[in-house]
């Protein structure tokens, strides 16, 4: 029998990431076109990331109902509610769905711990992606839309660089009981690599382009997304799964692949308001 090459089976999942990247990239740049379609596009995003928290924590119990409602509720707000208005309605709602499940479900605190986290995540997090879709700046043409791809193409890339450093350099794990695969070296290379992608985008999007911004946020948005990134494999890892769905052949779940932007998404809508548009 033939060997396997350690380094084609290390980089065998690779073809089926790309092919998976090329729907998305698509799906995104649909979503994006206008503050209707985003709405739409972060609504969904919204049922999809609610739908694989509850499966992952109670996977024999059915939430449609409960989903259903919240997403409706996440489409309301951020079309008709000022992200300044916003995480106030939204941790109102947060509350109130966890309250149901205590009386409704009877469920545990561990458990509404557990949803708390998740319902903070793809209702909350999620919702800032379209806030920052929708941030205008007189000067600069489509200014929302040049920040949002900023944000999304910078925090994706980021993963892309970590997983990319930690196969070829890592050996020495970062968080070995949560997640063994995540090493030093990726997460260092990754962050050197995000700032120096975040200078070259700030310098082809933004009039406004400063250096010591621009490394600060490549830094910044390459720790936060890692962090983000420990943060869901610790869930998985409580709720003993590998991933969190199936929806995206070569990455699992759709929370799987957008994990970095939970923490990536306010922390950037917070910079742009005030320290960019200062």
């Amino acid at each position: 029998m033939k060997e396997q090459n350690p380094v084609n089976g290390k980089f065998s999942d690779v073809p089926i990431r790309v092919k998976s990247w090329v729907y998305i990239i698509i799906l995104f740049s649909l979503g994006i076109i206008n503050s209707l379609t985003m709405t739409i596009f972060v609504s969904l995003l919204t049922f999809q990331g609610m739908k694989e928290i509850f499966r992952m924590i109670k996977p024999n119990f059915s939430f449609l109902p409960l989903l259903v409602l919240l997403t409706c509720l996440q489409a309301y707000f951020i079309y008709f509610i000022s992200d300044t208005a916003y995480l106030r309605y939204a941790i109102i709602t947060v509350l109130i769905a966890l309250i149901i499940l205590f009386i409704v479900w009877k469920f545990s605190f561990k458990a509404l711990l557990s949803f708390g986290i998740g319902l903070c995540i793809t209702l909350i997090c999620f919702a800032y992606l379209a806030y920052i879709r929708s941030i205008e700046y007189p000067i600069i043409s489509h200014f929302g839309l040049r920040l949002i791809i900023f944000i999304v193409v910078v925090t994706e890339l980021n993963d892309v660089f970590q997983y990319l450093s930690g196969k070829f350099f890592g050996n020495k794990p970062i968080v070995p009981k949560i997640s063994p695969n995540k090493t030093w070296e990726g997460l260092i290379g990754g962050v050197m690599l995000t700032t120096l992608l975040s200078n070259l985008l700030g310098y082809l999007l933004f009039s406004f382009y400063d250096l010591l911004n621009f490394t600060f946020m490549g830094l910044l948005l390459g720790i936060l997304g890692f962090g983000g990134d420990v943060l869901m494999s610790y869930m998985k890892r409580k709720a003993h799964v590998k991933d969190t769905g199936t929806l995206i052949p070569g990455h699992g779940g759709l929370l799987d692949r957008m994990d970095s932007l939970t923490f990536n998404a306010p922390a950037f809508f917070l910079i742009v308001q005030y320290i960019l548009l200062k």
